[in-house]
């Protein structure tokens, strides 16, 4: 059962959470960039609005209805969203797509028991799989990607400090949201860099 102080962590994450979506949405169907000032404040004000009771009809804030049906989603998958409205925000790499997806197809259907081997059970605590999860976070510093690591390295604290219900790893770093995303974020990425790449050679075709 989850303590008033976990239950105020989740609601605040989630009421975050919704407001930072719903400010990439109309980030998507503005033809103007945004500027970081406003998005700023419209998450606060959408914050407060999904954290608190609405009125009498409501007993429970919005947030808490949108966790209901959501669950509770991972470290990485938060801080990917939060970290989308910042200034400075770039693309999440390829390659940490590409790895993300065939981690999700790998390990979803084992989790679910199609298989002898079980490696949702690592997350309990697995020296072996604590090691891949470090190596993993180099491997995206190696290729670049600084804030893949900082992101993995805050999942991995939050993990060790029980910062939410979940006593598995593999709560903190991985959600079905975020496979969704990966899998379908792949085949977007590779059509944009095709199109980037058949723009650019028209522009430089002789005549």
């Amino acid at each position: 059962m989850m303590t008033p102080y976990l239950q105020l962590i989740a609601l605040l994450e989630m009421s975050l959470t919704c407001a930072v979506v719903l400010v990439i949405l109309m980030q998507k169907l503005s033809s103007m960039e945004i500027p970081f000032g406003v998005r700023l404040l419209v998450v606060l004000l959408l914050g407060n609005l999904f954290f608190w009771p609405l009125g009498m009809s409501m007993e429970l804030p919005l947030s808490a209805y949108v966790r209901g049906v959501t669950g509770e989603l991972s470290i990485v998958s938060m801080l990917l969203l939060w970290s989308s409205v910042l200034p400075s925000a770039k693309s999440t790499p390829l390659g940490f797509k590409v790895a993300l997806a065939f981690i999700a197809i790998v390990f979803y259907p084992l989790a679910l028991g199609f298989g002898m081997l079980d490696p949702y059970a690592w997350g309990y605590g697995s020296i072996g799989f604590l090691a891949t999860v470090i190596l993993f976070a180099i491997i995206c510093g190696l290729a670049g990607w600084i804030k893949g690591v900082w992101i993995i390295s805050f999942a991995m604290i939050a993990w060790a400090l029980h910062w939410h219900e979940s006593a598995n790893l593999w709560d903190y770093l991985l959600d079905p949201f975020l496979a969704i995303w990966a899998l379908f974020a792949i085949p977007n990425a590779i059509y944009l860099k095709r199109r980037e790449k058949a723009q650019s050679g028209y522009l430089f075709r002789a005549g």
